[in-house]
């Protein structure tokens, strides 16, 4: 399902080799314009893309995670020890040669409005380790202390959002969206003040750091800061590099090149977002800096699930009020920022309609990739007419109707018959297979199950249109629709048997979320519906932006 401009390619594991022993490279502080100051305290920084700062020690680093399967990707084995030497540079403590560490320079607008500078106040990149094959991948640290675009704060991460992040990170990746990835959480030994809740009652938390890996961090603020600043030759250098180093296909820097990347770039994003609609998936954060110029998902802060099915719903304390960031504005968001990011590119597209153009290009990829998404989730070979647009439709209406569950209902929607045995069973035979995706199956209204029972039976009028034979209708929805995402109330349960010392649970859903397609029978709670008790509980499914 992933952009195959992005895939991954493999590693095989017994060519993996120390971390400490993998080659680094500069090749993006070298092709772009410095900071000159070398301080290390909040300011402005300008006509700069990074300013030079290195990840400030911890006290007692230890690895408490690992993706194997990155690791595979990058030739790089597992820490022989939870504090060896490859650990110590995991968490910052160590820099290897061709390290050059450095803290990204962007603004961007949060929630509609323009914030100004905002740069990576807690991450800071290593490097780009070369993998075996010649690819750079761009190694940062989440949590390794203060930047000079940390503000007031001071650049560290807590265990329980670097657990989110690392697991979410991995999971993404195997349900086949484009993603950054995490190769390693490593706990601190240190303690970090954070208030939660945002209610004046700050806590010591313990500290955690994930290695962050990409092609590349830079997102559509980058450019956006540059040019609210006046800065069209800074602009002009980053999007110069930006295109000669990920988008080669496009050719040398050109106006017809720019005008193509700003499509490119449209493209990539419309693609994301109609997968995150596909899994349920809702960012929380869609501000314009946290969204990738590569077209990957980027900062995993509050995200979080549909459970039940709601396009409201937002997992985003922060955003409880206004709904900006829920779950059914996300293809709407994606354009807004978009728009921004085209006005930042101005200078360079002149006055050509290629902004207007590339926008194009991001409704028609989003539409058509969203309507063979949604196709595939019903095991249709298309969304061929407007009776396919009623049953869809009605469908939502359905969901929303009665709290059901997004991934549940879809994955048990391919165990409903389609065959002759349809037409003679009953309402309650034929709803049976979904009842479990019903948060209160028992107390389903009469009115509600005949109507999705008279549902069901349009749409299996119109999958016996399609010419596919039952297994592969079957199929395609199994690899449409995965049996299990990592439900904020998992995430938390890992977190909380983190702290207590026990990380089973985490590398438990670390293995299962590489799998999200397979029926793992041995892990079925791990697809069960969020619990009661886990309705309101911190956590378990809205979240802030403390971490």
């Amino acid at each position: 399902m992933t952009d195959p401009t992005i895939v991954n390619h493999l590693t095989p594991a017994s060519h993996a080799v120390d971390l400490c022993d993998l080659p680094f490279d500069d090749h993006f502080v070298r092709s772009l314009p410095a900071d000159p100051s070398t301080v290390n305290h909040p300011r402005q920084v300008h006509e700069s893309c990074y300013s030079w700062v290195e990840p400030t020690p911890v006290r007692a680093p230890r690895l408490l995670a690992w993706s194997e399967d990155l690791g595979n990707v990058l030739g790089v084995a597992r820490p022989v020890a939870p504090t060896s030497a490859a650990v110590e540079v995991l968490a910052g403590n160590r820099l290897l040669p061709g390290m050059r560490p450095f803290a990204a320079c962007y603004g961007g607008h949060q929630f509609g409005q323009w914030a100004g500078q905002l740069g990576d106040g807690r991450a800071i990149s290593l490097g780009e380790a070369i993998d075996r094959v010649g690819q750079r991948w761009e190694l940062q640290l989440k949590g390794a202390g203060p930047t000079p675009y940390s503000r007031r704060a001071d650049g560290r991460a807590v265990l329980r959002s670097s657990v989110r992040e690392f697991l979410c990170s991995e999971a993404m990746h195997h349900l086949g969206i484009p993603t950054t990835r995490a190769l390693s959480l490593v706990t601190t030994g240190e303690p970090v003040l954070r208030d939660m809740f945002y209610d004046g009652n700050p806590q010591q938390e313990p500290g955690a750091i994930v290695c962050r890996v990409a092609p590349s961090f830079v997102r559509l603020g980058n450019f956006e800061l540059f040019a609210a600043r006046g800065d069209a030759e800074t602009l002009r250098r980053l999007a110069d590099y930006i295109i000669e180093t990920h988008f080669p296909e496009l050719g040398p820097p050109s106006l017809e090149s720019y005008a193509a990347w700003f499509a490119e770039v449209s493209r990539r994003t419309a693609i994301l977002i109609a997968h995150w609609m596909r899994v349920g998936f809702v960012h929380g954060v869609m501000n314009t800096d946290n969204l990738s110029i590569l077209g990957l998902t980027i900062d995993y802060g509050p995200y979080g699930w549909l459970e039940p099915y709601d396009p409201g719903w937002t997992p985003n304390t922060t955003d409880a009020s206004g709904r900006r960031y829920c779950y059914a504005n996300q293809p709407q968001i994606g354009l807004w920022n978009l728009t921004r990011f085209g006005h930042a590119l101005g200078p360079l597209l002149a006055a050509t309609d290629g902004v207007e153009q590339g926008l194009d290009v991001y409704r028609a990829t989003f539409e058509r990739t969203y309507r063979e998404l949604m196709a595939a989730k019903l095991g249709l070979a298309a969304l061929e007419d407007a009776y396919d647009e009623q049953l869809l439709a009605e469908l939502f209406e359905l969901l929303q109707a009665v709290e059901t569950d997004w991934t549940i209902f879809f994955r048990k929607l391919a165990d409903v018959p389609v065959d002759g045995s349809a037409d003679a069973a009953s309402d309650a035979a034929l709803i049976e297979p979904l009842r479990a995706a019903h948060y209160a199956p028992d107390a389903l209204a009469p009115r509600h199950a005949a109507r999705l029972a008279a549902w069901l039976r349009s749409y299996i009028a119109r999958v016996r249109r399609d010419p596919d034979e039952p297994a592969v209708r079957h199929a395609r929805m199994r690899q449409a629709n995965p049996k299990f995402v990592l439900r904020n109330y998992l995430a938390q349960q890992a977190i909380d048997a983190v702290e207590g010392g026990d990380p089973s649970l985490l590398e438990t859903l670390l293995a299962v979320m590489r799998h999200p397609y397979a029926e793992q029978p041995a892990h079925e709670a791990l697809a069960e519906k969020r619990p009661e008790w886990a309705r309101h509980k911190p956590g378990c499914s809205a979240l802030s932006c403390s971490s």
